[in-house]
């Protein structure tokens, strides 16, 4: 059974950095599209970055060069780095995985259980 498991949360000040990482099991992270959200309390979930079978990365407008997603097919793991954080990125993030490389969330499958990151100004 496919299992996503995210770690690396905490908080942290404005222009800090944080790394996120996302490891899978049940399934092989290079035989599939991978993918980060978010969700701050009373929005929608907003998919930030992506990565297909082959290293092709998506980015939102949002974290678009100062967030960057890779993955290792050896660890099985996926990563978020994320730099120059600013209050506005505080939410729950949520790796993801599913056959389409796309930031919609409907169109992932397989979800973890999230972790916080909290920016203060």
């Amino acid at each position: 059974q496919a299992q996503l498991a995210e770690s690396g949360g905490g908080s942290v000040q404005a222009g800090g950095a944080l790394r996120l990482s996302c490891a899978a099991s049940g399934y092989a992270v290079s035989s599939i599209y991978m993918g980060w959200f978010r969700q701050a309390p009373g929005k929608e979930r907003e998919g930030i970055a992506s990565i297909d079978r082959f290293g092709t990365t998506l980015y939102a407008d949002s974290v678009k060069g100062r967030f960057t997603i890779s993955k290792d097919n050896a660890k099985n793991t996926l990563y978020l780095e994320m730099n120059s954080l600013k209050p506005e990125d505080t939410a729950m993030y949520y790796c993801a995985a599913g056959y389409i490389f796309t930031l919609r969330s409907p169109d992932y499958i397989y979800w973890g259980q999230g972790t916080q990151v909290t920016v203060s100004s």
